[in-house]
């Protein structure tokens, strides 16, 4: 049962987020980039992780966590804020999320409502930062200058979407949901951060509204007490601190889906660097990516004996079908051993065994996933440096 010590926990911990000087610098870190040397910092409910921003809070998960299993601790789940009004106190008792606008009956869901009166569920999926990895962009664009943390996999349990919207009763006429948190802008002339889904999409019984990841409650910097969970989408979707819901019967066009988070309407939503595209939709599913994790770049291994490479793969749902590895520049490939499935949603393990030849090697690897896509070799550009996901690479030293 959380008590009120739980609730001035999590005012001390927004607190934290707003005052650099309550921030513990424990350590630096340099991304392999231009500019890119970043502090390491703890702020409550987490380890040490790369700052980016302290207002709003915007913390990147350090890559070796990535080697630690598929689930992401959450100690060390990234944290993506654009607003930097967090609340400072959420009583768990008092607290309510309410479903309304164009439905047959309005709800007003106190947890223990929606823990009680709602069938649980439960769902593995990756978060991704739509500028995950934009640091890596050439030429260079605007926008935080991440590396490749902005992601994280994490079990999640709660109540699906569907589920509250047919206690609800939509109304003839609905259009899309609209989504809002707790967290408000500095001024009023910031758009508050409100983001939609398509109904259809709201009610494919894979969103949902989630309590927990990974057993244990939301930490704060991820949206205690409720978050939106969109399985498959970029993280711009998965509100944190969700406590509105409304049904409306048009097209919502508030800013952070109109005119933020777009990309190009094109098949490759790329166009030439420095150029603009003709036009744009909102950005949706991940792409399919893949990462080596047990080796960094520039690291060593025995030459003439098997040296085993691992990582993880992802893609918006389809799943991952293959993953393949290459030691040669791209010239051959060998397909690696897919670990445990636990899901569509999810990081996939993968490990390949490899017997290097002594000298400098390049080890490639790209993803294939259930729907045919893979990874491009040249990465592919837009303007907001979104949805990177070139074949990664690493080079290491067989001795």
């Amino acid at each position: 049962m959380l008590t009120i010590n739980r609730r001035l926990f999590l005012a001390e911990a927004a607190a934290a987020m707003v005052a650099a000087p309550a921030v513990a610098r424990t350590d630096r870190i340099r991304l392999p980039f231009d500019n890119g040397e970043r502090p390491l910092v703890r702020m409550p409910q987490k380890r040490p992780m790369i700052a980016l921003t302290a207002r709003p809070p915007q913390l990147e998960t350090p890559f070796d966590v990535f080697n630690e299993g598929i689930l992401t601790p959450n100690d060390a789940f990234f944290v993506r804020y654009h607003l930097s009004g967090l609340p400072t106190e959420i009583d768990p008792a008092s607290f309510r999320l309410s479903v309304g606008g164009h439905v047959q009956a309005p709800l007003s869901l106190s947890l223990s409502d929606l823990k009680r009166d709602f069938p649980v569920q439960e769902i593995v999926a990756v978060n991704q930062c739509s500028g995950n990895s934009r640091g890596f962009v050439t030429p260079r664009v605007g926008g935080g200058q991440l590396g490749n943390g902005a992601m994280g996999n994490a079990r999640w349990r709660g109540v699906s979407l569907k589920a509250l919207l047919d206690k609800a009763g939509l109304r003839s006429g609905g259009r899309q949901l609209t989504f809002n948190g707790l967290d408000d802008p500095p001024m009023d002339s910031v758009p508050d951060f409100i983001k939609a889904l398509d109904i259809d999409h709201a009610r494919d019984g894979d969103v949902m509204v989630a309590w927990a990841m990974n057993g244990a409650d939301l930490p704060f910097l991820n949206g205690y007490p409720l978050r939106l969970i969109v399985p498959g989408y970029y993280g711009t979707y998965w509100v944190k601190h969700l406590n509105e819901i409304n049904v409306v019967d048009t097209q919502f066009d508030g800013y952070w889906m109109k005119t933020a988070y777009r990309i190009p309407d094109n098949d490759c939503h790329c166009v030439e660097p420095g150029q603009k595209p003709d036009k744009t939709k909102p950005i949706g599913r991940l792409n399919i990516r893949s990462f080596i994790t047990s080796h960094k770049d520039g690291g060593k291994v025995r030459a003439g004996r098997i040296a085993e490479f691992r990582g993880i793969a992802f893609d918006g749902g389809s799943g991952v079908a293959a993953v393949l590895i290459s030691s040669d520049g791209g010239a051959n490939w060998q397909e690696a051993r897919l670990g445990e499935d636990l899901g569509r949603y999810s990081f996939r393990e993968w490990r390949l065994g490899l017997n290097l030849p002594k000298g400098r090697q390049g080890i490639h690897v790209r993803a294939i996933g259930k729907d045919g896509a893979t990874q491009p070799f040249t990465p592919l550009w837009q303007p907001a440096g979104y949805m990177r996901n070139v074949v990664e690479a690493i080079t290491v030293e067989a001795v």
